[in-house]
């Protein structure tokens, strides 16, 4: 569900910004203890953690660069420029996208955050051959600390995109500014079109015993009565028990959100809650079972606890449903119906069975859905069985997660392949039109970020004069 953000110490904001770079980051700090004079006369090694750049109300803290400079180093990714002077710089742009997002009152689902974390999870695992214990080694956290920490990193990149979206959303592009843009292109500067591929998908749900089912809301039974009875708090279970990583640790705190943005069957119940005394029945999502607490509740939002709990597929369910799946495929192989058919019919996945089991891919930065992905784009499993597949051809069955979170099991037919090229104009008109589109976007976010630097407050540590920005105006 939602983590809470990491508070800024609002000491720091209110500091005189003169030798703000000596500011220990310690329990001194935060008790308030040290004297106003004392800042300047810290030694520089002593320094745990500092601001650098404020934004607003917003903080850049140095430990905020050296973790998007250690995570762009495991990723393989290139800043152009110095590093030392790009990344601050993004963080700061990235703040006041968050801010404006705020204003703008921008929401993200929960279920696209989780999503967006697993995948994240998946890649790196790939990185490291599939290995967990490599993983955690390398990031000194267990994966569900990974997964804990990076839902607001990633609830807040998904804000970002939207608030880019918004800003663009009048930017249209015609026929005659594609042709003309192409043709005034030089032939070496076209650009590469990777290999992109349209995927069928058909998904079975491993069915999961009622004994299972059972013990779990025997679980959260017992959890209401111990809160019931003032044996122990609602949060303290929360912490313990949730397998909700992105709340248990704030006690299943959500804060305040709004009903689009959680699960139907969850909505309906939190926002009925009216007495933050009691605790609800147990409710069942796509995410597996609740029991929910109200805190509060302020115009259209509220701000509940909960306790998720999952039930466990078994390994024989998982063997069954491929089985299942296989069965299906050979018939389909034979003849006996289509995998149109099978999608329609018989497929567990509502987002795709509607449209004969093609999937669907959303462009972050256009927010334009199509049928092709390129391989990066698939979900991890989906991409592993379709690099080696040939078109028209079909799976065999596979175990995946969802973007639910949950385990399903899935054949997949790969439906075409368009291998790498040189963009043409008629081959490739969408391709060229987005890129005329990407360039006015680019130049629309630009000039927005340069005005709201204007109107922005901002201070930089002194150490930064010499850098090269993309934006000026940063030092008033």
């Amino acid at each position: 569900m939602k983590t809470t953000r990491n508070l800024i110490f609002t000491f720091f904001l209110a500091m005189p910004f003169m030798g703000i770079a000596s500011v220990p980051f310690g329990p001194k700090a935060v008790s308030g203890q040290i004297p106003a004079d004392s800042a300047l006369s810290v030694p520089q090694h002593a320094v745990i953690d500092e601001v650098i750049w404020v934004v607003g109300d917003e903080a850049v803290l140095k430990s905020d660069v050296e973790a998007m400079r250690m995570q762009a180093a495991m990723e393989g990714v290139k800043w152009s420029g110095d590093p030392d002077c790009t990344i601050p710089e993004q963080i700061a742009v990235n703040k006041l996208f968050l801010h404006q997002a705020d204003i703008d009152s921008i929401e993200v689902t929960e279920a696209d955050v989780a999503q967006d974390v697993e995948q994240q999870i998946s890649y790196w695992l790939e990185m490291v051959d599939g290995s967990r214990e490599r993983l955690e080694e390398y990031k000194h956290q267990s994966i569900a600390q990974m997964r804990q920490e990076m839902r607001q990193e990633f609830r807040d990149r998904q804000k970002i995109q939207k608030m880019k979206r918004k800003l663009v959303e009048d930017i249209s592009v015609t026929p005659a500014d594609v042709r003309r843009y192409f043709n005034n292109m030089p032939q070496d500067s076209l650009p590469y079109v990777p290999t992109e591929v349209e995927v069928q998908i058909v998904t079975m749900t491993p069915r999961i015993d009622p004994e299972e089912i059972n013990r779990v809301k025997d679980e959260l039974r017992d959890y209401t009565e111990r809160v019931t009875k003032g044996e122990t708090s609602f949060q303290a279970l929360a912490r313990l028990y949730s397998e909700d990583p992105g709340s248990a640790r704030q006690g299943g705190e959500l804060g305040l959100i709004g009903r689009a943005t959680l699960d139907p069957a969850f909505a309906a119940v939190a926002f009925n809650l009216t007495d933050p005394k009691k605790i609800s029945k147990i409710v069942e999502s796509e995410f597996g079972y609740h029991i929910i607490q109200l805190v509060e509740k302020r115009g259209d939002k509220v701000n509940v606890r909960h306790i998720l709990k999952k039930p466990v597929v078994s390994d024989e369910a998982i063997e069954k449903a491929i089985g299942r799946l296989d069965s299906i495929a050979v018939d389909i192989r034979e003849g006996q119906f289509s995998f149109e058919e099978a999608a329609s019919l018989l497929s567990d996945d509502k987002d795709t069975r509607n449209n004969k089991g093609l999937m669907s891919n959303t462009n972050m930065q256009t927010g334009r859905i199509s049928s092709k992905f390129q391989m990066q784009d698939l979900p991890q499993e989906v991409a592993k069985v379709v690099d080696t597949m040939q078109v028209g051809q079909i799976s065999r069955a596979f175990q995946m997660i969802n973007q639910r979170g949950k385990t399903v099991c899935a054949i997949v037919k790969l439906k075409n392949r368009v291998d790498g090229h040189k963009a043409s104009i008629t081959e490739d008109f969408q391709v060229m039109k987005d890129v005329v589109l990407a360039k006015r976007n680019e130049e629309r976010i630009h000039q927005w970020v340069v005005d709201k630097i204007k109107s922005v407050y901002t201070r930089l540590n002194d150490n930064y004069r010499d850098c090269k920005f993309e934006y000026e105006g940063w030092f008033k």
